[in-house]
């Protein structure tokens, strides 16, 4: 859907911002010129105005009967000191939703050019009204729709601020470099330039140039921690991979069967683990199979493996004499005698060396009396687990060694203000790159040319923070809000 808002700089809007539905407060946003009118015209005439920024309580009525509708609170924002820029009004009411109703009707029904909000209206007024950059803006909405503590920390540091200070540095950087490149162009043969400005500027863009790549060198955390973590369970048939994620939701969220290649397609599920957003899915079983309708399921396995940010083996402690053996056998991934894993298990392991195995089934009779008590092993490229998915033992441990895993991963993303986490600045960033990239390969014979290049390497950083002309990223951008922010 294309929002659409009509005569943006006129109107008066106005919105519910916080969840509709039964609540002990509510609180309703008035923004644009006629917020104070809609003040007046909300609380009775011998009321006076409120200082600005001071909650003063005011019995809030119906402007056409004058009908008490509540008693709230009411607070007065003048613009520009105010989240959109504009002058603003806020009435704190009670939540039930028969009083919002009737202070909503209320409102507009105060004159023509009152209207209600569009979704994100409130916050494209404040980029509009330079309150916000497009960076700022983005990392309110992931704020807002922040499910872990991961989240809430990333999406704070962004909306602070903290990439549109760097980005317009690095603009900057290049505007003055574009300068000194356009004054070469138009006064180099006629005025006394010095003769090493061209080469200043080479030096400052390459030093650019080596900064965006290392910045944009972070492995796709910021985006990772923002989207969620894609974990894959995969292992051979009746390994118990249902059984753990079973275990780890609390809920039956995967079908466990004894039956080989019970699980056909990928069931994900959302978690919060250690304050860490997590998507783990479950998947088919890794085996060669006659049957049609298995395969599909274990190539749509393997696609899930290939796409995961972490994967997770699990194998069962029966393929093995023993966990101690289970141990030796999953690191040399020794494929020679019978009681092996499954080949195409062991392929998907040695594709990626930093899956985490976990040895299942160790309260089964035949597994090591020392199993029962085995904390995480690690060996060469690979860390080993020995847990139940019948009596849980081990997977405590485990969880508390994978979140001490993600936190090593991604605590530096967290600690940043700077991490990149939306694929928007990325690719803008690469264009600059490749821009600025250009420019290096031209030589001052081609001044005009590398000046062209710097003008669009600047230009792809603007459109990052909203500095140049961005409106076809607008709309995906608001979108992203709800009514009332």
């Amino acid at each position: 859907m294309e929002l659409r808002y009509s005569n943006t700089h006129l109107d008066t809007i106005f919105a519910l911002s916080t969840h509709p539905g039964k609540a002990g407060i509510a609180v309703i946003r008035i923004s644009g010129s006629q917020a104070i009118s809609v003040l007046r015209s909300m609380t009775p005439a011998k009321s006076s105005l409120p200082k600005p920024r001071h909650a003063v309580t005011r019995r809030l009525i119906c402007p056409q009967t004058t009908e008490i509708l509540d008693k709230g609170m009411v607070i007065w924002f003048p613009g520009p000191n105010s989240f959109t820029g504009e002058d603003s009004v806020e009435f704190h009411c009670h939540g039930g939703r028969a009083v919002v109703d009737g202070i909503l009707k209320g409102i507009g029904n105060v004159g023509s050019q009152i209207r209600l909000a569009e979704p994100g209206e409130f916050a494209r007024r404040a980029f509009e009204n330079d309150k916000l950059d497009l960076t700022e803006v983005e990392g309110l909405a992931d704020l807002l729709n922040a499910e872990t503590e991961a989240q809430r920390r990333l999406a704070l540091r962004q909306a602070d601020g903290g990439l549109k200070k760097l980005y317009d540095s690095w603009r900057t950087e290049l505007i003055k470099s574009m300068g000194l490149i356009e004054a070469l162009i138009d006064f180099g043969e006629d005025e006394n330039i010095e003769d090493d400005v061209y080469d200043n500027v080479v030096d400052k863009v390459k030093s650019l140039f080596k900064v965006i790549k290392e910045h944009m060198d972070d492995d796709r955390r910021g985006e990772i921690l923002r989207d969620g973590i894609h974990v894959t369970i995969m292992g051979p048939p009746n390994a118990g991979k249902s059984s753990f994620l079973n275990f780890i939701t609390k809920r039956q969220a995967a079908i466990v069967s004894s039956i080989p290649g019970t699980t056909r397609d990928v069931v994900e599920v959302s978690l919060d683990i250690g304050g860490y957003p997590i998507l783990i899915g479950d998947t088919a079983g890794l085996r060669l199979s006659q049957d049609e309708i298995e395969m599909e399921g274990v190539r749509r396995a393997q696609d899930r493996i290939k796409s995961a940010d972490i994967n997770i083996a699990i194998l069962p402690v029966t393929g093995f004499l023993n966990v101690n053996s289970a141990v030796e056998k999953t690191v040399t991934m020794s494929c020679n005698d019978t009681n092996s894993i499954d080949p195409i298990v062991v392929d998907a392991i040695r594709k990626n060396p930093k899956t985490m195995v976990l040895i299942n089934k160790i309260d089964l009779k035949g597994s090591d009396d020392d199993s029962k008590n085995s904390s995480a092993k690690s060996s060469g490229e690979h860390r080993l687990w020995a847990i139940s998915c019948q009596t849980g033992d081990g997977i405590a441990a485990f969880l508390q060694d994978f979140i001490k895993i993600l936190k090593n991963r991604f605590e530096t993303s967290l600690s940043s203000s700077t991490s990149i986490t939306q694929y928007r600045h990325r690719k803008h960033l690469e264009n600059c790159l490749q821009s600025l990239e250009a420019f290096l390969n031209l030589g001052v014979d081609d001044v005009v040319l590398g000046a062209e290049e710097l003008r669009h390497a600047a230009s792809d950083l603007g459109k990052i923070t909203g500095r140049v002309d961005v409106e076809e990223v607008l709309d995906v951008v608001f979108r992203e809000f709800c009514i009332g922010k």
